[in-house]
């Protein structure tokens, strides 16, 4: 057994992670000792590992419930969770294709701004951010 101190150095991550885990309900002591401790049973380490490596995925907390739930399920199989994946890959595809829009907004606005030494008042960049017709076709 392993006390929430000992789980969250395992699993390099701190113990107020592991709190919030387990209010999420993504992770569980086995037990709790006399005087309240946590105590952890050796698949915590493997669920908290399971945990991070979907983070860095880029699944969210929820979707890590759903895919934890998904082992109960009797009826689901591998293929669920592919589908899952696919569909945070296409998340992630947008976000992306999102986020390359904004970093060539960012480009032109800096290309209109070549000259640095104007006041703020006066800057491009400012000018463009302020307008209300869209003319600087802000990021989205």
């Amino acid at each position: 057994m392993l006390t929430i101190g000992k789980l969250a150095a395992a699993g390099e991550i701190s113990p107020d992670a592991l709190r919030y885990y387990e209010a999420e309900g993504l992770l569980a002591p086995t037990t709790r000792t006399a005087s309240g401790y946590r105590l952890y049973g050796e698949d915590a380490l493997r669920r908290v590992r399971f945990i991070q490596h979907a983070q860095a995925c880029g699944f969210t907390l929820a979707e890590i419930r759903e895919l934890l739930q998904l082992r109960q399920t009797d009826k689901a199989c591998c293929n669920d969770v592919r589908q899952r994946a696919i569909e945070k890959r296409l998340q992630l595809a947008a976000k992306i294709r999102s986020m390359q829009s904004m970093s060539a907004a960012l480009d032109r606005l800096i290309a209109e701004c070549a000259d640095g030494s104007q006041s703020v008042d006066d800057c491009p960049i400012m000018a463009a951010l302020e307008q209300i017709d869209g003319g600087a076709e802000p990021a989205r």
